[in-house]
């Protein structure tokens, strides 16, 4: 029997609907219901054909549980490996690269020094110019953080004194600083498999209950070009992040779908936001792809998904280790010690002094083969430089 799991939080209509969509199918040999965790042990199997993670983004724990759950041959959706490393500036820039518009976006070093850290962690950063982030990015702007989501730490800003204001509330964040898009239109799209869409008019401006509950504005034959370039923008997305269970933001500037948001481990299915029709759709397509990757699981080898990026590189970097030769040196042995010279180990005992020989007597062939190890020279001191700082210049007078 191969058995499918939903790893979830505090959602609740969700997972119930895709455990019973999936056993209502009555596939044979395959079963559905919510996962169980016991004791966790090392390369040891967790008994999960497929998982679906709609938690660990938030639990530490789940996410350490799902990585080894994967090695030990679990499809995970989605990949836990991928998620963690990803970020939202790192997918802006992949989204250029395919070829998908984005906002003109910053990166913006944290206003706090991060934990031990200080101004000699910083050599290598210049002052950041705000009089040249604000002419290329222009207002109204965002600021919010680089990773994570659920619109925390996020904040629209209008002038200059509002950027300012903003990123002294930030702290040790790493924040992004994004051109808003005054929009036409605006939707969110789901992505199942990298390869099944739905793209549903949304109002982001509207509660949370309520964004859904909007139309398209764009009609005729401009309307359906708008809604193709949609679906092939989010299948360039996801196939290249490499996202299984997806959600893609675009707004609509001027008739080019713009994308907003498009990294979302465990995105919004919940039958009171989406809608009745939207939620059918989320959980027959969740419990399909589920059934296919159940059906498709190989025992012994891993079974996750990876974007066409990873896919690249490490096709790149196979081909080049392939072609070039192992180098394997070892090191001679160190004994470490503190300042003081101290290792806590007993001192070995001192070798007595070898005979000298006889004048005259033919000196050793110098060894052959060994690596020279060059005297350091001696360094000189200098000043530690000053941390950077982010300066604010003078706001100009309207």
């Amino acid at each position: 029997m191969r058995k499918i799991g939903i790893l979830f939080g505090q959602e609740n209509t969700f997972p119930q609907a895709f455990v019973d969509r999936v056993n209502a199918k009555a596939v044979d040999g395959i079963t559905a219901e919510f996962v169980t965790i016991e004791q966790v042990e090392q390369a040891v199997p967790c008994g999960y054909d497929v998982i679906i993670d709609r938690i660990s983004q938030d639990v530490p724990f789940y996410r350490a549980y799902l990585k080894n759950a994967a090695l030990t041959g679990t499809a995970v959706i989605n990949n836990a490996f991928w998620w963690s490393a990803d970020e939202k500036f790192f997918n802006n820039a992949l989204a250029v690269q395919l070829g998908v518009p984005v906002p003109k976006t910053l990166l913006l070093p944290s206003k706090a020094r991060p934990d031990d850290t200080n101004e000699n962690s910083f050599r290598n950063l210049a002052m950041f110019d705000w009089e040249q982030a604000f002419e290329r990015i222009g207002f109204p702007a965002f600021m919010k953080p680089h990773s994570g989501g659920g619109w925390k730490s996020v904040y629209k800003v209008d002038n200059p004194e509002e950027a300012w204001r903003a990123y002294d509330e930030t702290g040790q964040l790493v924040m992004l600083y994004q051109e808003a898009i005054e929009f036409d239109d605006y939707f969110r799209c789901y992505c199942l498999g990298g390869k099944h869409v739905l793209i549903m008019p949304y109002e982001p401006r509207n509660a949370p209950h309520e964004r859904y509950q909007t139309t398209m504005k764009t009609q005729g034959e401009a309307g359906q070009q708008l809604l193709d370039t949609i679906k092939d923008y989010t299948l360039r997305l996801c196939q290249g992040l490499g996202y299984d269970f997806n959600t893609v933001e675009f707004a609509v500037r001027g008739g080019v779908p713009i994308a907003i948001d498009f990294g979302n481990p465990a995105p919004d299915a919940d039958a009171n936001s989406v809608g009745p029709e939207n939620f059918e759709w989320v959980v027959e397509h969740a419990a399909l792809l589920a059934i296919e990757r159940a059906q498709a699981n190989q025992a012994g080898k891993t079974n996750l998904t990876w974007g066409s990026f990873v896919q690249h590189s490490a096709g790149t970097a196979s081909k080049k280790s392939a072609a070039s030769k192992a180098d394997v040196q070892v090191g001679g042995f160190l004994s470490e010690t503190n300042d003081l010279d101290a290792t806590g180990a007993p001192r070995p005992a001192a070798k007595k002094a070898a005979p000298k020989k006889a004048a005259g007597a033919p000196r050793p062939e110098p060894a052959t083969g060994g690596v020279p190890v060059a005297k350091a020279p001696a360094a000189r001191k200098t000043a530690a430089p000053k941390a950077p700082t982010a300066k604010k210049p003078t706001a100009k007078k309207a």
